[in-house]
């Protein structure tokens, strides 16, 4: 059961960077942000998976609150710094995986992140400005790294992470944007579900199965400011 959850997670976070590097290929620059920066604020819900946890990211669901900055350096492509706040949880009860003594071990966490993200939108993303081709809404990739602390049952963990995801965005107005996002993050610990559950198994994996992993579904809203003068007035 562990193994066939692990392989599935895999398999997601490979189609995932498959396509950012599909993406990629479409390297040359296109039409420069009316903006250059965007603020703003997320509200969801958060999910885990790991040894308390092997299927369902949301079996379990948490709260999930976020707060953004992106670069826009063009209408394709962002780069997003985030700060995170979620709660995760999770209950081996009633999972095929039985601990010894049919023991049942349950959770309850805190996760800080801060992540620096890539973005790129499938469409040329923007409103106005026809000739451009713009289109008020795009899907879009991100995927970056990040730095994340766990705190659960009086233990903390620190570790790096990688957070991969998909989303959709939508212009209400010139500067106001809304976004629905899906995130999968990996970390590079097996402690954010507060013990190292391998032990209680009294099984030993490999470090990059035995890792934890959080999912996010977020709903956003941000503002773009710091107007862009593509004119520029020569005075003799």
């Amino acid at each position: 059961m562990i193994k066939h959850r692990h392989s599935a997670i895999r398999r997601i976070a490979a189609t995932l960077f498959a396509a950012l590097l599909c993406v990629c290929t479409f390297g040359a620059k296109g039409q420069t942000a009316p903006y250059k920066f965007d603020a703003g604020a997320s509200l969801g819900m958060s999910g885990y998976i790991g040894d308390a946890n092997g299927s369902n990211p949301f079996k379990h669901p948490g709260f999930d609150g976020e707060l953004s900055f992106r670069y826009l350096p063009d209408v394709r492509w962002a780069v997003r710094g985030l700060l995170s706040g979620m709660s995760l949880s999770g209950n081996t009860e009633g999972m095929a995986n039985v601990l010894p003594d049919a023991a049942v071990y349950s959770f309850k966490s805190t996760v800080y992140e801060l992540s620096v993200r890539g973005e790129f939108n499938f469409f040329a993303y923007g409103i106005g400005e026809t000739y451009k081709r713009l289109r008020r809404w795009s899907p879009y990739l991100t995927v970056g790294v990040g730095l994340a602390m766990s705190s659960s049952g009086g233990n903390t963990s620190v570790a790096p992470t990688i957070p991969m995801g998909l989303g959709v965005k939508y212009k209400i107005k010139p500067r106001l944007n809304l976004a629905l996002e899906f995130t999968m993050t990996k970390a590079f610990s097996d402690h954010f579900d507060g013990a190292d559950l391998a032990d209680l198994n009294q099984i030993k994996t490999a470090f990059y199965k035995s890792t934890d992993w959080y999912s996010r579904l977020t709903v956003g809203i941000s503002y773009e400011f710091g107007e862009r003068c593509e004119t520029c007035h020569y005075v003799d």
